[in-house]
């Protein structure tokens, strides 16, 4: 029995249709056909959303192996490795490139949002990722953090993910701002009359800032954060 064939003998038990498969997967229709019909084999976020969705282990679909196949719930999720990829690497049916910038300061008065592009530099998300927030690939971009002020959730070189359609502020969410020539990253609230209050996570260095409905205009909201990546460093 092969991968396809398991995947099959799975959605038999739970009575589960490919439309099924899609919406639980968020993977698109052509890739679970593949998969179904044994064209190809998920892989990486794919597996575990498929492995999840068919209440099995990734290595049972796979190779047939851990034939306990029930899957408690867990507080944490195992996600695969790395995959390497340059950019000549084509993306898969279920991937987007996001642009990538590099730069997080702007010039006073420049009236630009980013800086430059990073080279054409991109960063690979699974649309299952994008679709869960609720985000349109076109209206995505990923930069980098600069300095402390939000410690201990986003690191000095934190990558984050901007949605830039959304621009209403929801109190405690985490905006990008170009707050007078300066790109940032922090908490936002609505204070009564139309200010705005500007919060770090790291409060003890940076205690919270109130712009008042006559500066407040002085703000300009890029987007909604609705991603980050962090890479902790071992100190040892």
């Amino acid at each position: 029995m092969d991968t396809s064939e398991r995947i099959k003998r799975r959605m038999r038990a739970l009575g589960l249709k490919s439309v099924d498969l899609v919406k639980q997967t968020g993977a698109s229709k052509g890739a679970i056909s593949h998969w179904v019909n044994g064209t190809t084999q998920p892989s990486g976020e794919n597996l575990l959303s498929l492995a999840k969705c068919l209440k099995c282990s990734p290595d049972w679909l796979l190779s047939g192996e851990a034939e306990k196949i029930e899957v408690r719930e867990s507080n944490a999720e195992w996600h695969a490795g790395f995959e390497l990829w340059d950019g000549d690497t084509p993306l898969r049916d279920d991937e987007v490139a996001l642009p990538f910038y590099r730069e997080v300061e702007l010039a006073a008065g420049s009236g630009s949002t980013f800086v430059q592009e990073n080279g054409g530099c991109k960063l690979r998300f699974a649309k299952s990722t994008l679709k869960k927030s609720r985000v349109e690939p076109h209206h995505a971009a990923c930069v980098t953090v600069s300095g402390n002020s939000m410690l201990p959730v986003l690191r000095h070189g934190t990558t984050v993910g901007v949605d830039t359609s959304k621009k209403s502020i929801i109190d405690g969410e985490m905006y990008a701002i170009d707050h007078d020539g300066m790109l940032r990253v922090k908490m936002l609230y609505r204070t009564p009359g139309g200010g705005i209050r500007i919060k770090s996570y790291n409060n003890d260095e940076f205690p919270d800032e109130f712009i008042s409905t006559e500066k407040a205009a002085e703000i300009k909201i890029i987007g909604w954060v609705f991603w980050w990546s962090v890479l902790n460093v071992w100190n040892n």
